[in-house]
C-alpha cells in the first residue's frame, strides 16, 4: 500500500467513475484502475463493486474511504508546508489561469503587480480548471484563476473574485455583428460551437441554460476544447459562440463579439472566476500577490 495508491482510491470513491477519477488525476484509467486493484490485493479486500454501468463502494470500502481521504490530506499538507518553508526567500510566483483569465485579468494584474514587486518573477500555466486544480495539490502551482468546480478538494481554497460577461462570437460579415447587442432570441435559428462539456461545465452550461430559460432549443454544431478553436471556428463560418468577454482579447480579425442581454436587458455575467490555493497554508509571495489583486478587483472587474 502507497500514497498513490490511496490517492487513486479516494478520487474513484469521490467521482463513483473510473473515466472521471482517472481525468482528476490526470491519469490514464487503465493505470488507474491497476494503483486500485493492488490496493486491494495488498488489504485483500474489495473496494468497490464493479458493473459495465455503475461503480460503487463496497461497506470495507466504505468504512476505510475517509480514514484514507485524511491520509492523503496529512500528506499533502506535509508537502505544501515543506515547500512553502523553502519558498520564504522565493523570488517566483507559479500562477496557473483558464484562457480567459489569461486573457483578461492577468495582463492587468501582472502590469500593476511589477510596478510594486520588479524582482519577483511570474511564470503562468494557462489550462483549465480541471488540470489546474491537480497542480496546486502537488505544489506545481502557488495561485490559480479558475471556474470553481462543484466538488472542491477540501485542501484547497477558492476565493470568489468576479463574474465575465457573456459575448457573443460571429464572423464579421454575420447580420448582427454591427448590433450594439443582441438578446439571446435573435440566436434562435443559430447554429452554435460550445465547449465540451467535460472540461468546461460551466461555459457549456451557460449556453444551454441561456436558450432554455428564452424557451428555445439550442442547435449545436460543434463542440470544440480550446477558445482559440472555438474563435477560429466562428471566424470559419462554422456558427456562432457564447465566450466571456475578455475571449476577444484572442484578436482574430474576422471575428466579432457583441454582448448579450438577458430578458431585463442587462448583461450577462454568470461565468465565475474564483482565486484557488492551498487552505491554511502561508506564502508570503503569493500573499502579495493576492494583496494587489484585491487593491485593484473593482477595475479589474469592470473590464470583465
Amino acid at each position: 500500500m502507497d500514497l498513490q495508491q490511496l490517492r487513486c482510491f479516494v478520487a474513484v470513491a469521490d467521482e463513483l467513475h473510473f473515466g472521471r477519477a482517472a481525468q482528476r488525476l490526470e491519469m490514464l484509467p487503465a493505470a488507474l484502475g491497476r494503483f486500485v486493484r493492488l490496493l486491494e490485493e495488498s488489504l485483500g479486500v474489495d473496494l468497490f463493486v464493479r458493473t459495465t454501468r455503475s461503480v460503487a463502494l463496497t461497506v470495507v470500502g466504505a468504512d476505510l474511504v475517509e480514514q484514507a481521504r485524511r491520509i492523503v490530506a496529512d500528506a499533502d499538507a506535509l508537502a505544501v508546508r515543506a515547500r512553502v518553508q523553502s519558498r520564504m526567500t522565493a523570488t517566483t510566483l507559479r500562477i496557473g489561469a483558464i484562457d480567459s483569465a489569461g486573457a483578461g485579468l492577468l495582463p492587468m494584474l501582472l502590469q500593476d503587480f511589477r510596478t510594486t514587486h520588479p524582482d519577483i518573477a511570474v511564470q503562468i500555466v494557462e489550462d483549465k480548471t480541471i488540470r489546474l486544480l491537480p497542480r496546486l495539490l502537488s505544489g506545481r502551482l502557488d495561485l490559480a484563476f479558475v471556474r470553481p468546480p462543484d466538488h472542491r478538494d477540501a485542501a484547497l481554497h477558492f476565493e470568489p473574485l468576479l463574474h465575465e460577461t457573456a459575448v457573443v462570437a460571429m464572423p464579421t460579415d454575420h447580420r448582427l455583428a454591427t448590433a450594439p447587442s443582441v438578446a439571446v432570441a435573435d440566436l434562435a435559428d443559430a447554429l452554435l460551437i460550445v465547449p465540451d462539456r467535460r472540461s468546461r461545465p460551466h461555459s457549456h452550461d451557460l449556453t444551454i441554460k441561456l436558450f432554455a430559460e428564452a424557451g428555445i432549443t439550442a442547435h449545436i454544431s460543434q463542440a470544440a476544447d480550446e477558445k482559440q478553436t472555438i474563435v477560429n471556428l466562428v471566424a470559419a463560418g462554422l456558427g456562432l459562440a457564447i465566450v466571456p468577454r475578455w475571449t476577444s482579447s484572442i484578436g482574430v480579425q474576422s471575428v466579432a463579439f457583441v454582448p448579450v442581454l438577458s430578458a431585463s436587458g442587462a448583461p450577462i455575467r454568470r461565468l465565475p472566476l474564483a482565486a484557488a490555493y492551498p487552505r491554511d497554508v502561508r506564502d508570503p509571495v503569493r500573499g502579495m500577490m493576492l494583496e494587489t489583486l484585491h487593491r485593484n478587483l473593482e477595475r479589474y472587474a469592470a473590464s470583465a
